[in-house]
């Protein structure tokens, strides 16, 4: 007797049916003409790479989240990428090595990251942008007023989704860290404590660092260091935050986000814009400015993206660089939400003008009805089978069918064939 397996998929893997997938692949073609219309242009990266050479741009946290195998005909240990941006890296260190002026790179894939702390992993659909050779701020606000764009177009506006950016600064958290001299653990402790806004966690890690609290400066700096949390807010709190900043470096880096945040207010960006100067996450990969959007429906960013001035040197090639990725299942899931809040927001399926056509009657008639409707840039398919009226509109709305056309009801030439039944689709 032979077994037979279980139809179950790996933990954090999913198919998705027709509608949805038709839903994500819209967005992410959305978005990918929103990239390309910026001048962005589309690359394709392998799915897996040699690990050696994908953990040069992952770092250490990068690295735990992949997943690996030995290659068989090698005996090389390679990863499925958990992030697509090194690879933008080493592609550009490679191909577009002896490159002038700024490199603008666009993708679209998936990536899969072990869950930390569990025994599965995520697969996620990504859509991004890589700016290279271009500093901040120019090139920073560039890419935030596009993601900003790109969201938008894929349905995610402010006035429906309450679109936010939010906006912190990785320079200034080294720079603050640094000023502290703390140990590595000591700093460790410290990235921790502001994460959670746990200002007993942090004074606790000032009293047991090996700085000497009488060192000049030093209390301004600690009072500094246990006001970060509340310098989190509209674009404003930055002025009170470089007021009170205790060294000219972080002043400067104040400076820099300020700048960002001006440029990016010029450019009238469709979102709300939010400041939040504790913002640590991402500590050991980006170098400047970090950006996250939000949306009413999705607990997770739909965006996510920063300045990593390090990540091309890594790779041979060091440049500034700047970009994100935005996170398609999140952005489809917010789309959902919506629509089931409140049908009237749209359907996160697909367009009416969108959706095909069934054409039924005898299967030649049917054949070539659909035929001359593709040829004016129609999507149709002839049914090819008899089926009961009852059937037939049970079938066509599960199928996301827009409309029943009686093969003998479309006129080859024209551009509006006259139709039959029309079919409501389920949500």
């Amino acid at each position: 007797m032979v077994d037979t397996p279980s139809l179950r998929l790996p933990a954090g893997m999913r198919d998705f049916a027709p509608r949805a997938a038709a839903a994500r692949r819209r967005i992410a073609e959305t978005l990918l003409g929103v990239f390309e219309a910026w001048g962005f242009a589309r690359v394709i990266t392998p799915a897996f790479e040699y690990e050696e050479v994908l953990g040069l741009g992952l770092g250490s946290v990068g690295r735990d989240a992949a997943l690996k195998f030995v290659e068989p005909s090698s005996g090389r240990v390679v990863a499925l990428r958990p992030d697509i941006t090194p690879q933008i890296a080493r592609l550009i260190a490679t191909r577009f090595r002896d490159e002038i002026g700024p490199v603008r790179l666009c993708y679209e894939g998936t990536v899969l990251r072990l869950n930390k702390g569990a025994r599965s992993q995520r697969e996620l659909i990504q859509a991004g942008v890589e700016l290279v050779g271009v500093t901040s701020p120019a090139g920073d606000a560039e890419v935030i007023a596009l993601g900003a764009e790109a969201l938008v177009a894929a349905g995610l506006d402010l006035s429906h989704f309450d679109l936010t950016i939010d906006l912190g600064h990785l320079g200034l958290m080294r720079e603050i860290l640094a000023a502290l001299e703390l140990s590595e653990a000591a700093s460790v402790a410290m990235r921790a404590a502001i994460a959670k806004r746990d200002l007993v966690a942090m004074e606790d890690v000032l009293r047991s660092s090996r700085t000497a609290p009488a060192r000049a400066g030093y209390q301004a700096l600690a009072r500094f260091v246990c006001a970060l949390p509340d310098f989190s807010g509209e674009p404003s709190v930055l002025g009170v935050a470089a007021r009170q900043a205790p060294t000219q470096r972080i002043r400067r880096a104040i400076a820099d986000l300020r700048d960002i945040v001006k440029s990016v207010e010029d450019r009238s960006v469709p979102a709300r814009l939010h400041v939040d100067l504790a913002e640590v996450r991402g500590f050991d990969y980006y170098t400047g400015v970090r950006f996250q959007a939000f949306v009413s429906g999705a607990a997770e960013p739909v965006l996510q993206g920063g300045r990593y001035d390090d990540l091309l040197g890594r790779y041979g090639r060091a440049n500034p660089a700047v970009g994100f990725a935005i996170d398609v299942e999140a952005a489809a899931g917010a789309l959902e939400v919506a629509f089931a809040a409140d049908p009237r927001n749209g359907t996160p399926h697909e367009a009416d003008v969108d959706a095909p056509l069934l054409v039924v009657g005898p299967i030649d008639e049917a054949v070539s009805a659909a035929r001359a409707l593709r040829a004016q840039g129609r999507r149709a398919a002839p049914l090819l089978m008899s089926m009961s009226e009852p059937d037939l509109a049970a079938y066509a709305s599960r199928w996301g069918y827009r409309e029943i056309v009686r093969a003998g009801e479309a006129v080859a030439g024209t551009t509006k064939p006259r139709v039959g039944k029309k079919v409501l689709r389920k949500s």
